[in-house]
């Protein structure tokens, strides 16, 4: 048994689950083999002992009362949330038994999984469950939720997900925080952002809500949602036309500068304030101040790619850097995520070549509610885990729809009974990440981490791996491939010698040093991974899949004739839905509300305070206003996912579309449209 289990009192290492990119060292405090207090690992050097509340009462929520004790069948009707105790023998012989039958009559793309990054585990997230659904043949699933849309965009112009090293940013003279609640959502790069503005640096916040990190900030500057590419254009129009690019650079690591150069002289001030709502001379200053200072780091948020033109407003945002040469300025260019550089073996931890049927239907997860009541021939049996679609997915009523249906076998593994898993039909309790050795890799700074168990899985909570490992032996699946231990899992997947900076990281090293950074040069930009081997300012690839090969602003898709556009946000005290159930969490919060600028409230009768409706044609929820200038006029922001309550109606997401954004299928939340009304 591992050593750090074994450990009954005393301190251990440990590493956040969390889907954030700070991924921090932990310091975890046991007594009685019971997690006591948690706080930061002063030695981490990224995050260097400090946490957020978040994790800070993880221990509250790893013994919650209310966490999954025993595996459970249904014997209520679907969303009632009657269970009652079975064993984990019969758990997985009914499922199974279930998905032989499905397999026999239907076909095995009868059975979808369904998951996201809810433990930012390798293992458990995309390891031994992608092993079994690829030897399983299930139809596949697209994760498009958070970041695809982003990503595709940022890769045209860059060749991949690789950005500024977060360490150098001490060094930084002005930040553009562009679209993220950084505050909120990557406490260290507002860490890092004030030890440089000690040094003098200045810190600029673009974004549709004068959030905590808006307040801030030195300066603010409201936009509205999803013309963020034309301001970026704009920014580009002022500093070609006033000599402020950097020519040299450009003529070296670029390709297709002249032909922006001409593209963006339609980008005038007047033209993209008259799009943004953004003055012309604030546009000005903008750009002056970006073309004179330097280091300087545009910071690029998760929220701008979650709109109709998401994928473009990040290709576009992205070139700014190279404009200004920022990239070879030590704390200059910019970090979208950087998880390029710690890019592993995914073929041989998913282990894709064992699926017989390659080219099975591909189901794009936002659009599941749509999938599970309109797809034909039907999804027959979903199995859910490490997320909760019936809070987090778009047309939420569509999905609890599907959810609902009496003919839909549906499995949750979850550590609580989530929305979701009152529709289950079996619900399996999960472990948490600390109950699991699994590898970590971060999005934004370039340290990997080895997680190692250092409490005890609670009561009959298994892993995901373990869990996978017994439906594989359950289907009577002998394949070599469900008996590899997790170290080897983690060996396999850190064996990948195409990607030169994670060649000092192997799973021994790790096991002696808990994390270890990736090996990467300051010159990483002079040997890109685009066509050119170059920044892509113009793109041929983009040409070829349809999109314009210049950076364009493109207008978001007509959504209706609601007055107001909705950007349902992230909160401060939650993560997606992860802590929206624990009741400190909730304190912390008070209550879910909706921003509204002054003037439209006044137009329509509202008060700071009032108790709201919100709604269109997908559907309604329930706010209280909160009612200033932290908005624009005719915008329109919620903050979190709340669990839900009984005789609430706080699901923002029954109110977002589930079309997808411009590229990858990404999600398109941000771009709905709604009224308001007092109660």
């Amino acid at each position: 048994m591992n050593t750090y289990i074994n450990q009954r009192d005393g301190i251990v290492p440990a590493v956040c689950s969390l889907d954030c990119p700070d991924q921090c060292g932990l310091l975890l405090h046991k007594k009685d083999g019971v997690i006591v207090k948690v706080e930061g690992d002063p030695n981490h050097p990224v995050t260097q002992g400090s946490i957020c509340n978040k994790v800070r009462h993880m221990g509250e929520r790893l013994h919650d009362a209310n966490r999954l004790r025993h595996p459970m069948k249904r014997v209520g009707a679907k969303g009632e949330g009657k269970f009652e105790r079975i064993s984990w023998e019969e758990a997985i012989e009914t499922i199974t038994s279930k998905w032989k039958t499905l397999v026999a009559e239907h076909g095995p793309e009868s059975i979808l999984p369904y998951s996201f990054y809810g433990n930012m585990g390798r293992l458990n997230v995309e390891g031994m469950d992608r092993r079994f659904f690829n030897r399983l043949g299930s139809s596949r699933l697209d994760q498009t939720i958070c970041q695809i849309a982003g990503g595709v965009g940022y890769s045209y112009t860059m060749g991949g997900s690789y950005g500024t090293d977060p360490e150098e940013t001490v060094h930084t003279k002005l930040f553009i925080m562009w679209g993220i609640n950084a505050v909120s959502t990557n406490m260290h790069q507002v860490v890092l952002a004030e030890k440089a503005r000690k040094n003098g640096a200045k810190i600029v916040v673009i974004d549709v809500h004068q959030n905590q990190t808006g307040r801030w900030a030195d300066w603010f500057i409201p936009i509205l949602p999803g013309t963020d590419s034309a301001l970026a254009l704009g920014l580009m129009h002022v500093l070609f036309a006033e000599g402020l690019a950097d020519e040299p650079f450009l003529a070296e690591y670029t390709i297709g500068h002249e032909q922006l150069r001409e593209h963006v002289r339609a980008y005038d001030p007047a033209t993209v304030s008259a799009i943004t709502g953004v003055p012309a001379d604030d546009i000005v200053k903008l750009a002056r101040m970006y073309g004179t200072t330097s280091p300087s780091l545009v910071r690029i948020g998760n929220g701008l790619q979650h709109h109709d033109n998401g994928g473009m407003n990040i290709r576009t945002i992205v070139c700014l850097p190279a404009l200004t040469g920022q990239w070879l300025v030590p704390g200059g260019g910019a970090i979208k995520g950087n998880g390029g550089f710690l890019k592993f073996n995914t073929s041989a931890l998913q282990r894709p070549d064992v699926r017989k049927n390659p080219d099975a239907r591909l189901i794009n997860m936002n659009q599941i509610g749509s999938a599970l009541l309109e797809l034909d021939p039907p999804i027959r049996s979903l199995f859910v885990y490490t997320c909760n679609p019936a809070i987090v997915a778009p047309e939420g009523n569509k999905v609890r729809e599907g959810l609902a249906r009496e003919d839909l076998f549906l499995v949750v593994h979850d550590l609580f009974l989530t929305e979701t898993a009152k529709y289950a039909d079996i619900v399996l309790p999960a472990t948490s990440s600390y109950e699991n050795t699994d590898l970590y890799t971060s999005y934004w700074h370039h340290y990997a981490h080895l997680q190692q168990p250092v409490i005890e899985p609670y009561f009959e909570s298994k892993s995901n791996v373990e869990m996978f490992r017994l439906l594989a032996e359950g289907m009577g699946y002998d394949d070599a491939m469900f008996k590899d231990t997790d170290a080897e899992m983690i060996a396999q997947a850190l064996d990948f010698p195409a990607n030169p900076y994670l060649s000092n990281i192997d799973y021994e090293k790790l096991e002696r040093e808990q994390f270890v950074k990736a090996a990467v040069t300051t010159d990483f930009v002079k040997q890109l991974p685009t066509p050119s081997g170059k920044i892509e300012l113009y793109s041929a690839a983009m040409e070829a899949d349809g999109y314009p090969p210049l950076p364009t602003y493109v207008p978001l898709v007509h959504d209706g004739d609601y007055p107001y556009l909705f950007v349902p946000a992230p909160n401060h005290n939650f993560l997606n839905s992860t802590f929206s159930n624990n009741a400190k969490h909730v304190r912390m919060e008070k209550i879910p509300k909706l921003f509204m600028h002054a003037a439209d409230a006044e137009a329509s009768e509202i008060a700071d305070g009032d108790k709201v409706r919100v709604w269109n044609d997908r559907g309604e929820c329930e706010l209280t206003v909160s009612v200033g200038e932290t908005v624009l006029r005719g915008v329109v922001v919620s903050l979190g996912l709340w669990a839900d309550q009984p005789g609430s109606k706080h699901n923002v997401n029954a109110l977002t579309p589930d079309r997808p954004a411009d590229m990858g299928g990404g999600a398109t939340f941000f771009s709905g449209r709604v009224n308001v009304a007092r109660m």
